[in-house]
């Protein structure tokens, strides 16, 4: 049955972005909801300018049916740690429609006043940690724990409120790191599959090694104190299958972008489900490219301020490349193979970890 949900959750995520998106695509082109195109970007994105955007609606809308239908045909139960997974995605990526609709319909190309573009996601993830903080099984278990996260829980508890402040790090840090790899056609959303296949692998582990099961296991010392680990690998294949068939139209040249509906929504999903499957730390390595390109960010604006000078010819990493002369899927393809190589070394570690536990 567990595999079952899997299968089915990744292949009609896939299906109905396959077919969803180019009707997507339609309806967005013919109310003129194009990408805008900034003046300080690469020269070579001008060619982009127009492109509809938005495009995150169709993954969206096509992860929750997943899930939603899923649980129809195979007849199991949601759990509270994959809904609260799905209301931290869904939400996120509300406020980055929002963003987008501002920026398009009323063609304000900052979108969302940062105070309140930083409120909607403070609300939403302050939410998602109040709520993962309750919701107790028969054994106890809260579909995420206050005590930092490797491979698995560890250290003293520290109290729901640094839990909070802790979640909603991760919840910011992963939005925007994501937002900022969406700049090539295509590079957030392959990083973004690759990252929720290790999370589908991930799942189905810590389910066949839970600790409800700890009467069957040959080494119960090492089992994984997970609420609902099944259940985050059906949202993660959901999640994967949706990017999947997105990436189709939007891959170079890209008929569609995600805008902030989509990179939003993707980095609260990645940080659910590493708060919820008790990864937190490990999420650093698995997300490698988005924490990379994140901190040339940091480094470029951090030099810039003190010293005047930049390290890179443009932040992000991306562009200083297409400006170094490297064409844009050269690009994407080789962040690819850098992001493939971070969830392998990546799952290498999650695996000796439970060895070595």
């Amino acid at each position: 049955m567990g595999m079952r949900q899997i299968l089915f959750s990744g292949a009609i995520g896939l299906f109905l972005t396959l077919i969803g998106t180019p009707l997507l695509i339609k309806l967005l082109a013919r109310k003129g909801y194009g990408q805008y195109i900034r003046d300080d970007g690469p020269r070579t994105h001008g060619s982009k300018k127009g492109t509809p955007t938005m495009g995150g609606i169709s993954f969206i809308l096509a992860t929750l049916i997943a899930y939603a239908l899923t649980k129809v045909i195979t007849g199991s139960q949601p759990t509270f740690s994959g809904v609260l997974v799905l209301f931290l995605f869904a939400g996120m990526g509300l406020v980055g429609f929002l963003d987008d609709y501002i920026k398009i319909v009323k063609q304000r190309s900052l979108g969302l006043r940062a105070k309140a573009k930083m409120a909607g996601q403070l609300i939403v993830g302050i939410a998602f940690a109040i709520l993962a903080l309750n919701f107790a099984d028969a054994r106890q278990q809260t579909p995420a724990s206050d005590r930092l996260s490797f491979v698995q829980d560890f250290g003293w508890s520290f109290g729901p409120v640094i839990f909070a402040i802790w979640a909603l790090f991760m919840i910011l840090a992963m939005s925007n790191g994501v937002n900022l790899t969406d700049g090539l056609d295509g590079l957030a959303t392959g990083a973004s599959v690759m990252v929720f296949g290790a999370y589908t692998f991930i799942g189905v582990w810590q389910y066949q090694e839970s600790c409800a099961n700890a009467e069957t296991l040959t080494n119960p010392a090492s089992c994984f104190e997970v609420r609902d680990p099944l259940d985050l690998a059906v949202v993660a294949s959901a999640l994967m299958g949706a990017c999947f068939g997105f990436l189709w139209w939007n891959t170079s040249p890209a008929k569609i972008f995600m805008g902030d509906t989509g990179s939003l929504a993707l980095g609260g999903a990645l940080a659910g489900l590493a708060i919820c499957s008790r990864t937190e730390l490990l999420l650093a390595l698995l997300g490698g490219l988005f924490v990379l390109i994140t901190m040339s960010v940091v480094i470029q604006v951090g030099s810039f301020r003190t010293t005047g000078r930049r390290v890179f010819r443009m932040a992000p990493l991306q562009h200083h490349f297409e400006l170094k002369g490297w064409s844009e899927v050269l690009v994407v393809v080789r962040f690819w193979i850098i992001q493939g190589m971070c969830v392998i070394v990546g799952l290498g570690l999650f695996y000796a970890g439970w060895r070595a536990s």
